[in-house]
């Protein structure tokens, strides 16, 4: 949703990058081109203006006028404003002290009450309660019956006493669900309510007797994130006719411009606490700022990608990989490999994991196209091998491949070209294991890895000229020889690493050059 704010950011940087100082007209034409991107990215026009000013002054201050590196501190200073109009700190639930509590979702019809009802309560259950999933939309067709649905595949609970489609009361469904959670020890009760195409007297009306009736420790504003302005003037209206505690954004991985998320939170003074962004059950989690304000200016989001990896990778697991491959890379069979592999789909879209790594945003066309199935296309041709081919790969000769290749339905070039990658990344992975860091690369003191190997000679300093007078060369060599006697000599040319310290060049190991594309 973000790629073209953050594309037009990325190029408004790099034009201050090798910049010494930045003067105030390239603060000023720095400023113009942020007002720009946030515009054309539907941000409303109130927020935007508050952005510009707060990072103007903040960027002819002292903090860049005295850094050692302004472009990077302007960069900085946008980040931190940018996390101070999507909330500033991370909003946590705010839980009942005596159970259930009950938290209701208030929002325009389409916008994705029902859905997000399913998210919730399965991420609820994911955080170890029991959440009771009630259906209070009594007006839209089918709406009970989706909710139903939703309930049995996110393996929660529901409470649906009425059949809908204009038949019941839906603030007596709501009253009832309380104490229908209280006697089946439901701790959390999230509450489904109906919407308008619009905002309309009988929506408000009804979303405030539900209100009145559970006396809800949330109310959650669910807002389209695709629907731009509009989402801001819907939300306006909901604080002031019905009130709500904290915004939820629904279609994050939609196309749109994504301006109502940057503008919600700063203009209704309510934080966005969940954000979805998929059509999965699992594509839904808590709002950080400071994350989203990190992958808007390309940076990535580690954490987020570390909190996935723990939830999906087991401890214990880790550790007993690890010591299989510390004990030699024949230890790591293809069976390892495949559920390695399945491990890391149980963390989402493989293309969405790619995007949270630092860096990765010079590479959206290519992430965008890379074709999830290959990793469907992969684990069939593992499982068309034969527990001792999965288990030595090397046993593989061609009419073993060919054999493979019929089994998976796939061409024989890609089952050797699957096995060739295999022992590269074996090879990889067990030297990193081991503590050689990245292949080719010396062990670290005290990390092994480097041990047994015979060590490279280092290359002869290129240096600069020997002079031709012979007074002068000699002071040359006894200045080298000082330099050496210091301990700045060394294979790399010490802290500095240049030629004039006796430095080497540096040569990328070869499995590094074969990965490399030809020039």
């Amino acid at each position: 949703m973000f790629d073209t704010l953050s594309d037009r950011l990325a190029a408004t940087f790099k034009n201050l990058r090798g910049k010494g100082r930045l003067s105030e007209a390239d603060i000023d034409a720095t400023a113009r081109e942020i007002r720009i991107a946030l515009l054309e990215a539907d941000v409303a026009l109130p927020v935007v203006r508050a952005f510009i000013k707060q990072v103007k002054e903040r960027a002819a201050g002292a903090e860049v006028s005295q850094a050692l590196n302004p472009a990077q501190q302007v960069i900085k200073i946008v980040n931190e404003e940018l996390v101070g109009i999507l909330g500033g700190e991370t909003r946590r639930l705010r839980y009942a002290k005596n159970p259930p509590t009950v938290i209701m979702l208030a929002g325009l019809q389409g916008s994705g009450k029902t859905t997000l009802a399913g998210k919730l309560g399965r991420w609820l259950k994911q955080q170890g309660h029991a959440p009771l999933l009630v259906a209070c939309d009594l007006q839209r067709p089918d709406a009970v019956n989706q909710l139903s649905v939703v309930a049995e595949r996110a393996e929660v609970a529901v409470y649906a006493p009425e059949p809908g489609n204009g038949v019941g009361d839906p603030v007596k469904v709501a009253q009832d669900s309380v104490g229908y959670a209280r006697d089946k020890h439901h701790d959390v009760v999230v509450v489904d309510t109906a919407g308008r195409l619009g905002i309309d007297e009988e929506l408000m009306r009804q979303a405030a007797d539900i209100r009145d009736a559970v006396s809800p420790d949330e109310i959650l504003f669910v807002v389209d994130a695709m629907i731009g302005q509009d989402a801001v003037t819907t939300a306006e209206a909901f604080r002031d006719g019905v009130g709500f505690d904290g915004v939820v954004l629904s279609k994050l991985d939609g196309d749109a411009r994504g301006g109502a998320a940057l503008s919600v939170a700063q203009v209704t003074g309510k934080q966005i606490m969940f954000a979805s962004n998929g059509e999965k059950l699992d594509d839904f989690d808590a709002f950080h700022p400071d994350r989203m304000a990190s992958r808007i200016l390309g940076m990535g989001d580690m954490l987020t990608l570390i909190e996935k990896a723990e939830q999906t990778f087991s401890q214990q697991e880790a550790e007993k990989m690890a010591a299989k491959l510390q004990k030699g890379p024949k230890e790591f069979t293809l069976d390892d490999f495949l559920a390695q592999m399945e491990q890391v789909r149980k963390m989402g879209s493989i293309s969405k994991l790619l995007g949270m790594m630092p860096g990765m945003g010079q590479m959206k066309d290519q992430i965008n196209d890379l074709d999830e199935r290959e990793v469907d296309r992969t684990a069939a041709i593992i499982k068309s091998m034969t527990p001792n081919e999965r288990a030595e790969p090397t046993i593989i000769n061609g009419s073993r491949r060919a054999r493979i290749a019929r089994g998976s339905g796939v061409d024989v070039s890609a089952v050797k070209n699957l096995v060739e990658r295999f022992f590269e990344a074996r090879k990889m992975m067990s030297r990193m294991a081991q503590g050689g860091g990245m292949p080719g690369m010396p062990g670290m003191p005290g990390m092994g890895g480097g041990a047994g190997r015979k060590k490279k000679q280092p290359k002869k300093a290129k240096g600069k000229r020997q002079s031709g007078n012979p007074m002068k060369r000699k002071q040359e060599e006894q200045a080298a020889a000082q330099r050496k006697a210091a301990g700045q000599g060394g294979a790399f040319g010490g802290a500095g690493g240049g030629a004039e310290q006796g430095g080497g060049d540096f040569e990328l190991p070869q499995e590094f050059k074969d990965m490399l594309p030809p020039k």
